[in-house]
Protein backbone atom coordinates (compact mmCIF):
# COMPACT_ATOMS: atom_id res chain seq x y z
CA UNK A 1 0.00 0.00 0.00
CA UNK A 2 2.86 2.38 0.81
CA UNK A 3 4.41 1.80 -2.62
CA UNK A 4 1.08 2.44 -4.34
CA UNK A 5 0.63 5.72 -2.44
CA UNK A 6 4.15 6.81 -3.33
CA UNK A 7 3.60 6.07 -7.01
CA UNK A 8 0.24 7.84 -7.08
CA UNK A 9 1.72 10.84 -5.26
CA UNK A 10 4.56 10.88 -7.77
CA UNK A 11 2.17 10.88 -10.69
CA UNK A 12 0.18 13.73 -9.16
CA UNK A 13 3.34 15.76 -8.56
CA UNK A 14 4.42 15.16 -12.13
CA UNK A 15 0.98 16.33 -13.26
CA UNK A 16 1.29 19.50 -11.18
CA UNK A 17 4.69 20.14 -12.75
CA UNK A 18 3.18 19.89 -16.23
CA UNK A 19 0.37 22.31 -15.41
CA UNK A 20 2.64 24.81 -13.65
CA UNK A 21 5.17 25.04 -16.46
CA UNK A 22 3.08 24.94 -19.58
CA UNK A 23 2.27 27.89 -21.83
CA UNK A 24 -0.70 27.26 -24.11
CA UNK A 25 -1.58 28.72 -27.49
CA UNK A 26 -3.93 31.73 -27.32
CA UNK A 27 -5.41 30.96 -30.75
CA UNK A 28 -9.13 30.09 -30.90
CA UNK A 29 -10.25 27.41 -33.35
CA UNK A 30 -13.63 26.04 -34.37
CA UNK A 31 -13.19 22.53 -35.78
CA UNK A 32 -16.43 22.14 -37.72
CA UNK A 33 -18.04 19.34 -39.74
CA UNK A 34 -16.23 16.65 -37.76
CA UNK A 35 -17.15 13.08 -36.98
CA UNK A 36 -16.33 13.27 -33.26
CA UNK A 37 -14.91 9.99 -31.94
CA UNK A 38 -15.62 9.69 -28.21
CA UNK A 39 -13.46 6.73 -27.28
CA UNK A 40 -14.56 6.61 -23.64
CA UNK A 41 -18.26 6.45 -24.44
CA UNK A 42 -17.73 4.50 -27.68
CA UNK A 43 -19.72 6.88 -29.84
CA UNK A 44 -19.19 8.75 -33.09
CA UNK A 45 -21.35 11.84 -33.64
CA UNK A 46 -21.20 14.71 -36.08
CA UNK A 47 -20.49 18.16 -34.65
CA UNK A 48 -17.94 20.86 -33.92
CA UNK A 49 -15.23 21.27 -31.30
CA UNK A 50 -14.22 24.70 -30.02
CA UNK A 51 -10.64 25.22 -28.85
CA UNK A 52 -9.63 28.17 -26.69
CA UNK A 53 -6.37 28.83 -24.83
CA UNK A 54 -5.07 25.37 -25.61
CA UNK A 55 -8.08 23.57 -24.16
CA UNK A 56 -11.27 21.99 -25.48
CA UNK A 57 -13.79 24.71 -24.66
CA UNK A 58 -16.98 23.21 -26.06
CA UNK A 59 -18.43 20.38 -28.14
CA UNK A 60 -21.37 21.49 -30.29
CA UNK A 61 -24.10 19.79 -32.33
CA UNK A 62 -24.15 20.21 -36.13
CA UNK A 63 -26.70 23.07 -36.05
CA UNK A 64 -24.49 25.37 -33.98
CA UNK A 65 -22.95 28.20 -36.02
CA UNK A 66 -22.08 31.01 -33.58
CA UNK A 67 -18.32 30.88 -33.88
CA UNK A 68 -17.67 34.62 -33.33
CA UNK A 69 -13.91 35.25 -33.39
CA UNK A 70 -12.89 31.59 -33.72
CA UNK A 71 -10.79 30.61 -36.74
CA UNK A 72 -12.90 28.06 -38.59
CA UNK A 73 -11.29 24.77 -39.69
CA UNK A 74 -13.60 22.67 -41.85
CA UNK A 75 -12.74 19.02 -41.25
CA UNK A 76 -14.99 17.94 -44.12
CA UNK A 77 -16.63 15.02 -42.30
CA UNK A 78 -13.31 13.41 -41.31
CA UNK A 79 -12.89 11.71 -37.93
CA UNK A 80 -11.70 13.76 -34.96
CA UNK A 81 -10.27 12.05 -31.89
CA UNK A 82 -7.79 12.48 -29.07
CA UNK A 83 -4.14 12.62 -30.12
CA UNK A 84 -2.09 9.45 -29.80
CA UNK A 85 0.32 8.89 -26.92
CA UNK A 86 3.61 7.01 -27.28
CA UNK A 87 4.70 5.79 -23.85
CA UNK A 88 8.01 4.28 -24.97
CA UNK A 89 10.18 6.47 -27.18
CA UNK A 90 13.84 7.40 -27.45
CA UNK A 91 13.01 10.72 -29.08
CA UNK A 92 16.11 12.88 -28.75
CA UNK A 93 16.07 15.75 -31.25
CA UNK A 94 13.87 18.60 -32.43
CA UNK A 95 13.57 17.02 -35.89
CA UNK A 96 12.45 13.74 -34.32
CA UNK A 97 9.91 15.60 -32.20
CA UNK A 98 8.53 17.14 -35.38
CA UNK A 99 8.24 13.73 -37.06
CA UNK A 100 6.47 12.29 -34.01
CA UNK A 101 3.99 15.15 -34.02
CA UNK A 102 3.30 14.81 -37.74
CA UNK A 103 2.48 11.12 -37.18
CA UNK A 104 -0.33 12.12 -34.80
CA UNK A 105 1.56 11.61 -31.53
CA UNK A 106 0.80 14.55 -29.24
CA UNK A 107 2.36 13.16 -26.05
CA UNK A 108 5.47 11.03 -25.50
CA UNK A 109 6.90 9.31 -22.45
CA UNK A 110 10.65 9.07 -22.89
CA UNK A 111 12.39 5.73 -22.43
CA UNK A 112 15.97 7.05 -22.06
CA UNK A 113 18.25 9.13 -24.26
CA UNK A 114 22.06 9.53 -24.36
CA UNK A 115 22.36 12.98 -22.82
CA UNK A 116 19.15 14.50 -21.41
CA UNK A 117 17.87 15.76 -24.76
CA UNK A 118 14.37 14.71 -23.65
CA UNK A 119 14.51 17.07 -20.68
CA UNK A 120 15.39 20.00 -22.94
CA UNK A 121 12.66 19.17 -25.48
CA UNK A 122 10.14 18.81 -22.66
CA UNK A 123 10.98 22.24 -21.30
CA UNK A 124 10.82 23.84 -24.76
CA UNK A 125 7.30 22.49 -25.28
CA UNK A 126 6.15 23.56 -21.81
CA UNK A 127 7.45 27.10 -22.40
CA UNK A 128 5.80 27.38 -25.80
CA UNK A 129 9.12 27.39 -27.69
CA UNK A 130 8.22 24.17 -29.55
CA UNK A 131 4.76 23.06 -30.65
CA UNK A 132 5.04 19.54 -29.33
CA UNK A 133 4.58 16.75 -28.63
CA UNK A 134 4.56 17.02 -24.85
CA UNK A 135 7.43 14.90 -23.59
CA UNK A 136 7.69 13.27 -20.16
CA UNK A 137 11.46 12.77 -19.81
CA UNK A 138 13.27 9.75 -18.38
CA UNK A 139 16.81 11.07 -18.74
CA UNK A 140 19.59 8.51 -19.20
CA UNK A 141 19.23 4.75 -18.82
CA UNK A 142 19.82 3.22 -15.39
CA UNK A 143 21.66 0.23 -16.80
CA UNK A 144 24.64 -1.92 -15.76
CA UNK A 145 27.06 -0.45 -18.32
CA UNK A 146 26.70 3.23 -19.19
CA UNK A 147 29.41 3.46 -21.82
CA UNK A 148 29.48 6.87 -23.50
CA UNK A 149 26.50 7.97 -21.41
CA UNK A 150 28.89 8.95 -18.62
CA UNK A 151 29.60 12.04 -20.73
CA UNK A 152 26.04 13.26 -20.21
CA UNK A 153 26.85 14.73 -16.80
CA UNK A 154 30.22 15.17 -15.02
CA UNK A 155 28.77 13.51 -11.93
CA UNK A 156 28.42 10.26 -13.89
CA UNK A 157 32.17 9.99 -14.32
CA UNK A 158 32.56 7.78 -11.25
CA UNK A 159 30.36 5.11 -12.91
CA UNK A 160 32.89 3.91 -15.46
CA UNK A 161 32.65 0.22 -14.55
CA UNK A 162 29.61 -1.98 -14.01
CA UNK A 163 26.85 -0.05 -12.24
CA UNK A 164 25.44 -2.53 -9.75
CA UNK A 165 25.99 -1.46 -6.13
CA UNK A 166 23.34 0.28 -4.06
CA UNK A 167 25.37 3.48 -3.88
CA UNK A 168 25.97 3.55 -7.64
CA UNK A 169 22.37 2.86 -8.59
CA UNK A 170 21.02 5.44 -6.17
CA UNK A 171 23.61 7.95 -7.40
CA UNK A 172 22.48 7.53 -11.00
CA UNK A 173 18.80 7.85 -10.10
CA UNK A 174 19.49 11.03 -8.12
CA UNK A 175 21.32 12.64 -11.04
CA UNK A 176 18.50 11.77 -13.43
CA UNK A 177 15.92 13.35 -11.16
CA UNK A 178 18.11 16.36 -10.53
CA UNK A 179 18.40 16.88 -14.28
CA UNK A 180 14.61 16.81 -14.68
CA UNK A 181 13.56 13.20 -15.26
CA UNK A 182 9.88 12.54 -14.45
CA UNK A 183 10.15 8.77 -14.95
CA UNK A 184 13.13 6.48 -14.33
CA UNK A 185 13.95 3.88 -16.99
CA UNK A 186 15.91 0.83 -15.89
CA UNK A 187 16.62 -2.69 -17.03
CA UNK A 188 15.42 -6.14 -15.97
CA UNK A 189 16.86 -8.11 -18.92
CA UNK A 190 19.27 -7.72 -21.80
CA UNK A 191 18.29 -6.21 -25.16
CA UNK A 192 16.65 -7.91 -28.14
CA UNK A 193 18.03 -5.48 -30.72
CA UNK A 194 21.71 -6.39 -30.39
CA UNK A 195 23.09 -9.59 -31.93
CA UNK A 196 25.35 -10.45 -28.98
CA UNK A 197 22.75 -10.22 -26.19
CA UNK A 198 19.94 -12.52 -25.06
CA UNK A 199 16.67 -10.71 -24.24
CA UNK A 200 15.67 -13.47 -21.81
CA UNK A 201 18.72 -13.01 -19.58
CA UNK A 202 18.10 -11.16 -16.33
CA UNK A 203 20.37 -8.23 -15.50
CA UNK A 204 19.43 -6.47 -12.25
CA UNK A 205 18.17 -8.54 -9.31
CA UNK A 206 15.00 -7.85 -7.37
CA UNK A 207 17.08 -6.14 -4.68
CA UNK A 208 18.89 -3.93 -7.16
CA UNK A 209 15.61 -2.94 -8.74
CA UNK A 210 14.18 -2.18 -5.29
CA UNK A 211 17.05 0.24 -4.64
CA UNK A 212 16.20 2.03 -7.87
CA UNK A 213 12.46 2.13 -7.13
CA UNK A 214 13.04 3.25 -3.54
CA UNK A 215 15.38 6.06 -4.54
CA UNK A 216 13.00 7.28 -7.22
CA UNK A 217 10.06 7.09 -4.79
CA UNK A 218 11.88 9.47 -2.43
CA UNK A 219 11.25 12.11 -5.09
CA UNK A 220 7.85 10.64 -6.03
CA UNK A 221 9.04 9.43 -9.44
CA UNK A 222 7.70 6.15 -10.98
CA UNK A 223 9.92 3.54 -12.65
CA UNK A 224 9.58 1.79 -16.01
CA UNK A 225 11.53 -1.44 -16.54
CA UNK A 226 12.78 -2.96 -19.80
CA UNK A 227 12.18 -6.70 -19.53
CA UNK A 228 11.65 -9.27 -22.28
CA UNK A 229 12.32 -12.32 -20.09
CA UNK A 230 9.94 -13.55 -17.42
CA UNK A 231 12.45 -13.69 -14.56
CA UNK A 232 13.62 -10.11 -15.02
CA UNK A 233 10.07 -8.86 -15.46
CA UNK A 234 8.83 -10.63 -12.32
CA UNK A 235 11.69 -9.12 -10.33
CA UNK A 236 10.69 -5.69 -11.61
CA UNK A 237 7.05 -6.18 -10.63
CA UNK A 238 8.06 -7.37 -7.16
CA UNK A 239 10.37 -4.36 -6.82
CA UNK A 240 7.55 -1.90 -7.53
CA UNK A 241 7.76 -1.03 -11.23
CA UNK A 242 4.99 1.08 -12.73
CA UNK A 243 5.27 -0.61 -16.13
CA UNK A 244 7.00 -3.50 -17.86
CA UNK A 245 8.39 -2.60 -21.26
CA UNK A 246 8.23 -5.33 -23.95
CA UNK A 247 7.38 -8.41 -21.83
CA UNK A 248 7.85 -10.82 -24.73
CA UNK A 249 8.28 -13.98 -22.65
CA UNK A 250 5.98 -13.22 -19.71
CA UNK A 251 4.31 -16.13 -17.96
CA UNK A 252 0.67 -16.02 -16.92
CA UNK A 253 1.87 -16.05 -13.30
CA UNK A 254 3.79 -12.82 -13.83
CA UNK A 255 0.88 -11.29 -15.74
CA UNK A 256 -1.48 -12.09 -12.89
CA UNK A 257 0.96 -10.46 -10.48
CA UNK A 258 1.01 -7.38 -12.72
CA UNK A 259 -2.78 -7.32 -12.69
CA UNK A 260 -2.90 -7.51 -8.89
CA UNK A 261 -0.36 -4.67 -8.53
CA UNK A 262 -1.86 -2.51 -11.32
CA UNK A 263 1.36 -2.65 -13.34
CA UNK A 264 1.05 -1.72 -17.01
CA UNK A 265 2.38 -3.73 -19.95
CA UNK A 266 3.92 -1.82 -22.86
CA UNK A 267 4.46 -4.58 -25.45
CA UNK A 268 6.15 -2.48 -28.21
CA UNK A 269 5.09 -5.36 -30.45
CA UNK A 270 5.79 -3.46 -33.66
CA UNK A 271 9.45 -3.44 -32.64
CA UNK A 272 9.45 -7.23 -32.87
CA UNK A 273 7.99 -6.94 -36.35
CA UNK A 274 10.70 -4.41 -37.19
CA UNK A 275 13.36 -6.96 -36.21
CA UNK A 276 12.46 -9.18 -39.16
CA UNK A 277 11.96 -6.46 -41.76
CA UNK A 278 14.73 -5.01 -43.93
CA UNK A 279 15.63 -1.41 -43.18
CA UNK A 280 13.95 0.32 -40.26
CA UNK A 281 15.80 0.66 -36.97
CA UNK A 282 17.24 -2.88 -37.07
CA UNK A 283 19.01 -4.58 -39.95
CA UNK A 284 21.14 -7.56 -38.91
CA UNK A 285 20.79 -11.26 -39.87
CA UNK A 286 21.13 -12.50 -36.27
CA UNK A 287 18.42 -10.09 -35.14
CA UNK A 288 16.20 -11.08 -38.08
CA UNK A 289 16.38 -14.76 -37.05
CA UNK A 290 15.75 -13.92 -33.40
CA UNK A 291 12.73 -11.82 -34.30
CA UNK A 292 11.07 -14.73 -36.10
CA UNK A 293 11.13 -16.69 -32.85
CA UNK A 294 10.11 -13.76 -30.64
CA UNK A 295 7.06 -12.64 -32.62
CA UNK A 296 4.79 -15.60 -31.69
CA UNK A 297 5.98 -15.34 -28.07
CA UNK A 298 5.00 -11.67 -28.01
CA UNK A 299 1.63 -12.48 -29.55
CA UNK A 300 0.95 -15.04 -26.83
CA UNK A 301 1.88 -12.54 -24.10
CA UNK A 302 -0.45 -9.86 -25.47
CA UNK A 303 -3.35 -12.32 -25.79
CA UNK A 304 -2.78 -13.58 -22.25
CA UNK A 305 -2.51 -10.04 -20.89
CA UNK A 306 -5.83 -9.16 -22.52
CA UNK A 307 -7.48 -12.26 -21.06
CA UNK A 308 -6.10 -11.64 -17.56
CA UNK A 309 -6.98 -7.94 -17.68
CA UNK A 310 -3.54 -6.35 -17.51
CA UNK A 311 -3.61 -2.71 -18.62
CA UNK A 312 -1.82 -2.19 -21.94
CA UNK A 313 -0.42 1.02 -23.42
CA UNK A 314 1.19 1.73 -26.78
CA UNK A 315 4.91 2.34 -27.26
CA UNK A 316 6.78 2.47 -30.56
CA UNK A 317 10.29 2.06 -29.09
CA UNK A 318 11.92 4.26 -31.72
CA UNK A 319 13.51 7.70 -31.88
CA UNK A 320 11.43 8.91 -34.83
CA UNK A 321 14.45 8.96 -37.10
CA UNK A 322 14.09 9.39 -40.86
CA UNK A 323 14.43 5.62 -41.35
CA UNK A 324 11.86 4.69 -38.66
CA UNK A 325 9.10 2.43 -39.98
CA UNK A 326 7.27 1.60 -36.73
CA UNK A 327 4.64 3.89 -35.21
CA UNK A 328 2.12 3.57 -32.36
CA UNK A 329 -0.72 3.70 -34.91
CA UNK A 330 0.58 0.38 -36.20
CA UNK A 331 0.70 -0.97 -32.64
CA UNK A 332 -3.03 -0.27 -32.28
CA UNK A 333 -3.68 -2.17 -35.49
CA UNK A 334 -1.72 -5.17 -34.20
CA UNK A 335 -3.70 -5.28 -30.94
CA UNK A 336 -6.92 -5.45 -32.95
CA UNK A 337 -5.47 -8.22 -35.10
CA UNK A 338 -4.67 -10.15 -31.93
CA UNK A 339 -8.25 -9.92 -30.69
CA UNK A 340 -8.57 -6.63 -28.80
CA UNK A 341 -11.89 -4.85 -29.46
CA UNK A 342 -11.23 -1.71 -31.56
CA UNK A 343 -12.57 0.72 -28.95
CA UNK A 344 -10.31 -0.82 -26.31
CA UNK A 345 -7.36 -0.71 -28.70
CA UNK A 346 -7.86 3.04 -29.18
CA UNK A 347 -7.79 3.48 -25.40
CA UNK A 348 -4.28 1.96 -25.27
CA UNK A 349 -2.95 4.97 -27.17
CA UNK A 350 -5.17 7.61 -25.54
CA UNK A 351 -6.77 7.41 -22.08
CA UNK A 352 -4.94 4.31 -20.82
CA UNK A 353 -1.60 5.66 -22.03
CA UNK A 354 -2.40 8.93 -20.26
CA UNK A 355 -3.22 7.01 -17.08
CA UNK A 356 0.14 5.26 -17.18
CA UNK A 357 1.89 8.62 -17.52
CA UNK A 358 -0.16 10.20 -14.73
CA UNK A 359 -1.71 12.83 -17.01
CA UNK A 360 -5.17 11.32 -17.51
CA UNK A 361 -6.86 14.34 -15.88
CA UNK A 362 -5.54 16.74 -18.52
CA UNK A 363 -5.12 14.81 -21.79
CA UNK A 364 -5.92 11.55 -23.55
CA UNK A 365 -9.62 12.28 -24.04
CA UNK A 366 -11.72 14.44 -26.34
CA UNK A 367 -13.48 16.11 -23.45
CA UNK A 368 -14.32 19.66 -22.38
CA UNK A 369 -11.56 21.10 -20.19
CA UNK A 370 -8.90 18.74 -21.49
CA UNK A 371 -5.91 19.88 -23.49
CA UNK A 372 -6.60 20.33 -27.20
CA UNK A 373 -4.41 17.38 -28.20
CA UNK A 374 -6.38 16.24 -31.23
CA UNK A 375 -5.98 14.49 -34.55
CA UNK A 376 -8.19 13.98 -37.60
CA UNK A 377 -8.06 10.92 -39.83
CA UNK A 378 -9.88 10.32 -43.15
CA UNK A 379 -11.85 7.19 -42.25
CA UNK A 380 -13.54 5.60 -39.26
CA UNK A 381 -10.66 4.23 -37.10
CA UNK A 382 -13.00 1.69 -35.49
CA UNK A 383 -13.77 0.13 -38.84
CA UNK A 384 -10.33 0.70 -40.34
CA UNK A 385 -7.50 1.24 -37.83
CA UNK A 386 -5.09 1.86 -40.71
CA UNK A 387 -6.69 5.31 -40.92
CA UNK A 388 -4.54 6.24 -37.90
CA UNK A 389 -1.53 5.99 -40.20
CA UNK A 390 -2.89 8.75 -42.44
CA UNK A 391 -3.29 11.70 -40.09
CA UNK A 392 -4.58 14.82 -41.86
CA UNK A 393 -4.78 17.22 -38.91
CA UNK A 394 -2.73 17.49 -35.72
CA UNK A 395 -3.32 19.88 -32.86
CA UNK A 396 -1.10 19.86 -29.78
CA UNK A 397 -1.82 22.11 -26.79
CA UNK A 398 -4.10 24.11 -29.06
CA UNK A 399 -1.41 24.67 -31.70
CA UNK A 400 -2.54 23.72 -35.21
CA UNK A 401 0.59 21.86 -36.31
CA UNK A 402 -0.68 20.03 -39.39
CA UNK A 403 -3.66 20.57 -41.71
CA UNK A 404 -3.86 18.87 -45.11
CA UNK A 405 -7.44 19.87 -45.85
CA UNK A 406 -9.02 20.89 -48.13
CA UNK A 407 -8.03 18.30 -50.72
CA UNK A 408 -9.90 20.05 -53.54
CA UNK A 409 -9.51 23.53 -55.02
CA UNK A 410 -12.25 26.15 -54.77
Amino acid sequence: MTRILLVLTGLLLSLNFLIAQKIYSDQKYALINAQIVDIENQTITKGSVLVNKGKIAAIKNPGFNQFDDYQIIDLENTYLLAGMIDVHSHLNSISSAKRALMSGVTTVRGASVPAYQDVSISQMVFKGQLEGPDLIPAGVYVTPVLGETILADPRLGILTDSVDSEAELRHLVKINIDRGAKFIKTRGTERAGLPNTDPRKQTFTTQQLKWIVEEAALQNIPVMVHAHGDEGARAAVEAGARSIEHGTYLSDETLRLMKSKDVFLVPTFITLLDLVEPGGDYDDPVIHMRGKYMIPKGERTIKSAMKIGVKIATGADNNYAEETTSLVSMEVEEYIRLGMPPWEALKTTTSLAAELCGIDKITGKLKIGYEADLIAVPDNPIEDPKALQDVIMVMSNGNLSLLRLPFGKN
